[in-house]
């Protein structure tokens, strides 16, 4: 259930409180309490903690239920709930030692969890005196909080139990309480729960060895649990006693943040006075004035936020990245608006030039975090985050936790699963839900708008079963994940402020909380975002450092003709943001011809103000006059035509026309943006009455505030364009100047894509740049650049393996270049594989002509043959051997046809198109069967041919591997010769 579901129900059931227990978890704490305290309904915050029996007890693995009683309680829950996730060993299910319970009982509330718990599975098993031990452990620890807990649900463990449960609790005059633990709000949902459960433990419906939903598990109302529990009424009223002594939620917290000194406003304002001095080396003394003036109103603003640690930690782990040489990002986001954050080389985008408002970033009418997005080089961006935990230490950093959640194709595919439907009958109607990322269909609205659909649920009564299972399902979580970039940094452990949790894919801590209440929770988020343009843009300054060419991209001007003119023609296939199809059209017909053009259309080019761009064109290029809604705003719109762009266009509109602050207009456009008919209604009547100020008419001003309401509703943060446009703009520039390393840079990091490979090998013969095949001898393991020509990547061959290829290049450096290459069991290049059906040169061969004529460079055995030589139980057999052929060929090799005048069938590696390779000269074993397969009849396709060949090989393989024996398997432990 969700958070909101459970308050809502519990508030229709006239529920005075309701409790949350997720398992070793408080995920949705906070989400439960805000949920809660909105619908008047007390929240109680607790976890099935799952503890491990004392050691004389055996080793056991038991649950029992935490509540938090105060705030101590709190605080010991959610240290006791990380510790199950991160204390335990890997290979273990998250749980605690019992001792750790003793440790932290302080402020919890006990119950002994009925048929799950340790008493209720001993006292079944008839081990009363165990039972008896464990429970005085438990009342030594939690003496007044322990509750025994009875639960009715007709369960086998319960029933065995529930005699002897009271009896303990009587004899030690311990309460007793009644309780219904709940799965579903009601009983329709009890088929939907079990699929649910089916979906998580990968079984089917119909099996019969899983575990299975109990029909009983519903948030029962107050006279169903008083019939239920009839005999113990005392055990009903502990529910009330327990609900009056929890008295806490999960807390919100003011921000928490790290301090890296005892004055830390002080410090920002020198060390953003000294870079901005830096910056404005050369600057007019009357320049410099005016970037003065407006640090010193950010510094105000931020102090007197309390935010200079924030803007001083960012700086600091930026600062560290740059002086390791790890490409950053000019800035992403609001933030490219502030000044300081220029000062501090937090962002690389001059905000007064082109005219960024600080007021977007942060307002000081508004009191929100500032959030600074940080692209690193992908490669590189752990290392970012690493030295962030070696300063503030390990316990203090984390990342955030995310949750997938069950969307409309996906719940359909998962239930047709668990239902055992035809995967192709599922698939069928997955597809009939309408797809849109930017406006995704529920199963429900597909119902009622696709047709299709809507007849396969009424005519077929398992489509109808499958969507009504599904329809309840969709929206839930599935399962949880780390967030991609998001961290959080605290000045304490950060178990002490929110609960934490173990990513099996990484040794970093994860938040419990998810992104938007982690910060409620009081730690403040820092994005860490990895950007493969980065990557590619250092991979190319690189590669024109082995030429002795130096680039510093930060120091470019952005008038370079070429650049435009290459933009202009819409070739930037693989320039950043500018490299789909679409834009390439936009580019070709708007023909940009400034920087200003580039962040404009990096804007335009969205769903929404996509329909302004045949306008702006036209303005720009003098097709159409360029008209403004008002004359007051020439100076606001005059850098887009006319027309509104961005949101910071939005504000200065409203301070120009109704004598807005920028702070009041950051108000404004966030009310437009929101849609609430009460602010905007209030925005309207106060945009009224400033235009009126200006001798603006009220049917001109609403009829202004109609259009700014308008456009406000998909304008665009100029300041994220603008940074943006840069990093198009680099690539732009590196891709008009330099060729050959744009591609092997580009391409360097796209080689598991084979598709985008071919994109840029049909974009590299329009730009008549040779791609040259690869070769043994002159390849490296990525792309490299060879007199102006670029070489394809080792790496890149489908199947093969990049480690694989790194390995083999190094042997290569190490024993030199030769013609003849050896393996033996001891060499260092253990094992790489081109046996696969790859078509990863495929398109290489196609769109490239020229290089049919090509002479072959690589060269690659049979791989029957060498399979054979590895030793039998070698779990790292060698497939395949790369080999350059430098050897004279004998005249059969190099002769397309056979002696009686018939076609040569030929062996080609996979993944190399018959441009680049020639057939191996063949051992005797491999010869003779060569001589077999042309004997036979040339019949069917040439494909058909392949395929009888694949059998024929494999079935001769088979059958000499027995005959081959020892001696083949001695001969793979020398060096032989190819």
């Amino acid at each position: 259930m969700e958070p909101k579901v459970i308050a809502e129900r519990a508030a229709k059931l006239g529920f005075p409180a309701v409790a949350l227990t997720d398992r070793n978890g408080l995920y949705a704490a906070m989400a439960f309490t805000e949920a809660c305290v909105a619908k008047g309904v007390q929240p109680i915050v607790g976890a099935m903690l799952a503890v491990a029996r004392p050691s004389q007890m055996g080793s056991a693995v038991d649950w029992l239920v935490l509540l938090a009683k105060d705030e101590q309680g709190y605080s010991n829950l959610c240290h006791l709930v990380s510790s199950a996730h991160l204390d335990r060993p890997v290979e273990l299910d998250p749980h605690v030692p019992f001792s750790a319970l003793e440790a932290m009982s302080d402020g919890l509330i006990a119950m002994t969890a009925g048929s799950e718990g340790a008493l209720a599975r001993l006292l079944s098993e008839n081990q009363k005196g165990k039972a008896a031990t464990y429970l005085d452990r438990l009342h030594a620890c939690f003496t007044d909080r322990l509750y025994v807990e009875i639960i009715r649900r007709n369960d086998p463990v319960e029933e065995a139990s529930e005699e002897a449960l009271i009896e303990l609790a009587y004899e030690r005059d311990l309460p007793l309480i009644a309780t219904n633990p709940a799965a579903y709000s009601d009983p329709s949902f009890h088929a939907a729960h079990d699929a649910m459960l089916c979906i998580a433990q990968s079984a089917y419906i119909e099996s019969n060895d899983r575990h299975t939903s109990s029909p009983e598990a519903w948030l029962k109302d107050s006279a169903a649990m008083a019939e239920l529990f009839v005999d113990l009424p005392e055990a009903l009223a502990n529910t009330a006693i327990v609900a009056q002594r929890c008295s806490v939620g999960a807390p919100k917290r003011r921000p928490i943040l790290p301090r890296l000194s005892d004055h830390e406003d002080e410090q920002l304002r020198a060390d953003a006075h000294a870079g901005l001095d830096s910056r404005l080396t050369g600057r007019t003394d009357e320049e410099k004035e005016s970037y003065r003036e407006r640090l010193d109103f950010e510094i105000d603003v931020i102090t007197r936020m309390g935010f200079a640690g924030y803007f001083l930690i960012v700086a600091d782990f930026i600062k560290w990245a740059k002086a390791h040489d790890i490409p950053v990002g000019p800035g992403r986001g609001s933030g490219a608006g502030s000044v300081v954050a220029w000062a501090l080389t937090i962002t690389d985008l001059d905000p007064l030039a082109l005219n960024l408002l600080f007021e977007r970033f942060l307002n000081p009418e508004r009191v929100s975090m500032p959030d600074f997005d940080i692209d690193f080089c992908e490669t590189r961006r752990d290392e970012v985050i690493s030295y962030v935990q070696q300063k503030y230490g390990r316990d203090r950093v984390a990342q955030i936790i995310t949750f997938g959640r069950l969307k409309a194709r996906a719940v359909l595919k998962d239930t047709g699963r668990v239902l055992q439907m035809s995967y192709g009958h599922v698939d069928r109607i997955a597809k009939m839900i309408p797809n849109h990322p930017t406006d995704p269909w529920t199963l429900e609205r597909s119902l009622n708008g696709v047709s299709e659909l809507a007849a396969e649920y009424k005519g077929d009564s398992d489509v109808r079963r499958l969507i009504d299972l599904a329809m309840k399902l969709e929206g839930l979580p599935r399962h949880a994940s780390t967030h991609a970039a998001g961290v959080v940094i605290g000045d304490r452990r950060l178990d002490d402020l929110v609960p934490m949790y173990r990513d099996p894919r990484s040794d970093m801590p994860v938040t419990q909380f998810d992104m938007k209440y982690v910060e409620a929770a009081g730690l403040v988020k820092f994005d860490f975002l990895g950007l493969k343009t980065l990557s590619v843009l250092k991979e190319a300054e690189r590669l024109l450092g082995e030429q002795g060419v130096s680039v510093n991209f930060s120091a470019l001007t952005w008038d370079d003709e070429e650049v435009y003119e290459l933009l202009q023609r819409g070739d930037t296939v693989g320039v950043f943001q500018l490299e789909s199809e679409g834009m390439r059209r936009t580019l070709a017909a708007v023909r940009p011809t400034s920087f200003g053009d580039i962040i404009a259309l990096v804007s335009l080019y969205r769903p929404g103000p996509m329909d302004n761009i045949p306008l702006f064109g036209d303005r720009k290029n003098g097709r159409a006059a360029i008209e403004y809604p008002h004359a007051m705003l020439e100076e606001v719109l005059k850098e887009t035509y006319g027309i509104f762009v961005y949101q910071e266009q939005v504000m200065q509109a409203a301070q120009v026309l109704a004598g807005y602050s920028l702070g009041e207009a950051d108000l404004l456009r966030r009310a437009m943006g929101k849609k609430i008919q009460s602010e905007m209604d209030a925005q309207r009547a106060r945009f009224v009455e400033g235009c009126a100020s200006h001798n603006i008419t009220s049917a001109k001003a609403s009829e202004l505030f109609d259009l700014i309401d308008k456009f406000a509703g998909y304008g665009f943060n100029k300041s994220h364009a603008a940074a943006y446009a840069l990093v198009a703009y680099h690539t732009g520039w590196l891709k008009a100047h330099h060729r050959p390393e744009f591609y092997a840079a580009s391409m360097s990091f796209d080689m598991t894509q084979t598709d985008k490979l071919a994109l840029f090998v049909e974009d590299m013969r329009r730009g008549e740049v040779e791609c040259l095949p690869p070769c043994i001898n002159a390849s490296e393991a990525a792309f490299s650049v060879a007199d102006g020509k670029v070489r394809y990547a080792l790496g890149a061959l489908k199947g093969v393996g990049e480690k694989a290829m790194e390995a083999l290049v190094a042997e290569r450096e190490e024993r030199g270049r030769s013609s003849r290459w050896t393996i033996s069991r001891n060499a260092s290049i253990r094992a790489f594989s081109i046996a696969g059906r790859s078509r990863a040169l495929r398109p290489l061969a196609h769109s490239t002509p020229s290089l049919l004529t090509a002479r072959p460079s690589l060269h690659l055995p049979r791989p029957s043959l060498l399979t054979r030589l590895a030793p039998r139980n070698s779990a790292r057999a060698v497939s395949t051997v790369c080999s350059e052929a430098a050897r004279p060929r004998s005249p059969r090799s190099d002769s397309p046809r056979s002696s009686n005048g018939r076609l040569r069938s030929e062996w080609r590696p996979s993944g190399i198109p018959s441009a680049f390779t020639s057939p191996p000269i063949p051992s005797t074993r491999t010869a003779t069967c060569w001589k077999r397969t042309r004997r036979r009849p040339l019949r069917s396709s040439p494909i058909s041919r392949c395929r009888r060949k694949v059998a024929r090989a494999r079935s001769w393989r088979a059958s000499s591997r027995k005959r081959a024996g020892g001696r083949l398997r001695r001969a793979a432990a020398t060096s032989w010769p190819l």
